[in-house]
């Protein structure tokens, strides 16, 4: 009789527990078992609790990230995060900038010491694995640049030659991976590698070609070769891995960004000058985040 009653004390247990599993409970628990992840995981409300979207972009790239005579962070990409925070928060002065390096992008993602990354960062399969990135706003090639007197018409010039790469990009990782007929010469800023190219520590430098257009019209006696390390790709802002809610709304905002013609707005504003005027800008950036 007893182990009846026990019996019984134990169904009803189990039943109670099925109960409350239908109710606030039971969604989360179907969605566990089916592997699908909650819609909203916070992100953005954290971000707007803290009244400032945290991001890191660089300051030594013109004319995407670079820092002006006045000490100002500006740039194509830099103020494009300033549109992110007024449209998220309400004030373009909402962004909190965070320097990095080429190096330094995915580390300070994947540690929570910014929310978003938005520093000229080339889409690749190899960075897919470490981060979240969001449709793309740019679109470049990786090329190299070579000094006049260097003697190199073409890449297969390289070969036995020093080649300056910054640390992180991907030039760096495509020649590492895939050229051991170089000699690498690395440095952590854009602007070490450039200058080490002026002073002659090296006859070549590789890098996306958006930059060394830009560098190379300022700059007589270098010359971007014509072929290309990779194929064009995409380039994009980056959230942590799973962070899908923030990478959604920027999504959106790239989408609702389009129909304002807004990147075309920052061309004009920062790249236009750079690149000349034979080059057409459909060609560099990526209006409402449609990669064709």
């Amino acid at each position: 009789m007893i182990k009846k009653r026990k019996l019984s004390l134990l169904v009803l247990s189990l039943l109670a527990g099925l109960l409350a599993a239908c109710g606030t409970g039971g969604k989360a628990t179907n969605d566990a078992k089916s592997g699908v992840e909650p819609k909203t995981s916070g992100a953005l409300q954290k971000i707007k609790d803290r009244g400032k979207l945290i991001v890191g972009v660089f300051s030594d790239k013109p004319p995407f990230g670079f820092t002006d005579e006045k000490g100002k962070l500006v740039g194509f990409d830099n103020d494009l995060a300033r549109r992110f925070a007024k449209d998220l928060l309400g004030d373009e002065s909402k962004a909190e900038f965070v320097v990095v390096e080429p190096a330094s992008r995915i580390p300070f993602l994947q540690s929570d010491k910014v929310d978003l990354i938005v520093a000229n960062m080339t889409v690749t399969e190899e960075r897919k694995q470490a981060v979240d990135f969001t449709n793309p706003n740019l679109k470049a090639a990786t090329q190299v640049i070579v000094r006049d007197d260097s003697g190199i018409k073409s890449l297969a010039d390289l070969k036995g030659k020093k080649v300056i790469v910054t640390k992180g990009t991907t030039a760096d990782i495509f020649l590492t991976k895939n050229r051991p007929d170089v000699e690498l010469i690395k440095f952590e800023k854009n602007t070490e590698s450039l200058q080490a190219l002026k002073d002659g520590r090296s006859p070549a430098y590789a890098q996306d070609s958006l930059i060394l257009l830009s560098w190379v019209r300022k700059n007589p006696g270098f010359t971007v070769l014509p072929e290309k390390l990779e194929k064009e790709a995409p380039i994009a802002p980056a959230v942590k891995k799973g962070n899908g809610e923030l990478r959604e709304w920027v999504n959106q905002e790239l989408e609702a960004l389009g129909k304002e013609k807004f990147l075309l707005q920052l061309y004009d504003k920062y790249v236009r000058a750079e690149l000349g005027p034979d080059v057409d800008p459909n060609e560099i950036i990526v209006e409402g985040g449609k990669w064709q």
